[in-house]
């Protein structure tokens, strides 16, 4: 599906995950390389304010959260299914512990004094001072574990998962991929990346067997774009797809309202509100240059609040 645009870099961890999605449904797409770091005037103009990364687009519709992208995709492509009722709920549960509590660990962990250098490369000092400001922008409050605790506590966690493996099952909720597979594969994916602090992996056979089983499916078919191209592809789309305020909720369609992540990068995104049941709020907003765009959000993780128009 060609008109599907994903806005990525190559060393997110969550755009990983969904490039990795998007190899198990074997599907074309676009992709445009956004930046790392503020600022991010075209990805501004397209989310409204959202400035994590990924975020994904079709048309004049935006996409942010992988866990809703992914539940999109899903359902542009619904086979292999991502959300086999074999496993129903129990991977989510498990995408939603690895999006969150794996994360936060694995990712400090590797960025410990013998991971980053291989994270960064050769990069600047400049880079790097700016990088560390921006990140220490976006997850001021949150309290994360220090490199020893943390790496105690991944070794805890690849080891429960090394033992869910131990019947033999191709994936981890059994005989068929699903969301956890692409949630918990991220963060291996980014330990990897760091040689000398992967050796934490090597005792988990299993789990680095699974993970090149995941890793061998791809990314599918890209194809790259610029931002401006993908900015012009919203203004000059046609009709976002409809939504509806269901019956019930806070608020009513038409509302000025906010929506902000609840964990970190606390970037308010504000619109009127077309779209809100219990999976998803949806706002519409006007850029100057991407037009008539609508945001789409999922409701776990963000909270909705009404804006006082003076």
């Amino acid at each position: 599906m060609s008109d599907l645009i994903l806005h990525h870099y190559a060393t997110s961890p969550f755009s990983e995950k969904v490039r990795l999605v998007l190899g198990l449904k074997k599907m074309t797409w676009r992709s445009v390389t956004v930046p790392t770091m503020l600022p991010k005037p075209d990805v501004i103009a397209l989310t409204g304010g959202y400035r994590r990364t990924p975020f994904m687009q079709i048309g004049a519709d935006v996409y942010c959260d992988s866990a809703l992208m992914c539940r999109v995709i899903d359902r542009l492509a619904p086979n292999p299914p991502l959300y086999p009722a074999a496993s129903a709920g129990q991977s989510e549960l498990v995408a939603q512990w690895a999006d969150t509590t794996l994360f936060w660990t694995a990712v400090p962990y590797t960025m410990q004094p013998a991971g980053a250098p291989h994270i960064f490369g050769d990069a600047p000092v400049e880079y790097l001072k700016a990088f560390r400001d921006d990140r220490a922008a976006m997850t001021a409050g949150m309290r994360r574990p220090t490199f020893a605790d943390a790496g105690v506590q991944l070794k805890r966690y690849v080891g429960w998962l090394d033992a869910q493996l131990a019947d033999g099952r191709s994936w981890l909720m059994g005989s068929e991929p699903s969301i956890a597979d692409f949630s918990v594969a991220q963060s291996i994916w980014f330990v990897r990346r760091a040689p000398p602090v992967a050796t934490v992996l090597a005792p988990y056979r299993r789990v680095l067997a699974w993970y090149e089983h995941v890793q061998s499916l791809g990314h599918g078919e890209p194809t790259p774009m610029s931002s401006e191209e993908a900015i012009a592809a919203a203004r000059s789309a046609g009709p976002p797809v409809h939504v509806l305020v269901a019956p019930g909720e806070a608020f009513g369609a038409g509302a000025d309202v906010s929506v902000t992540p609840t964990d970190y990068a606390h970037d308010p995104v504000e619109g009127r509100l077309v779209g809100l049941d219990d999976d998803e709020v949806v706002i519409a907003r006007e850029d100057a240059r991407a037009g008539h765009v609508q945001v789409h959000f999922p409701r776990i993780g963000y909270q909705v609040k009404a804006v006082a128009r003076t």
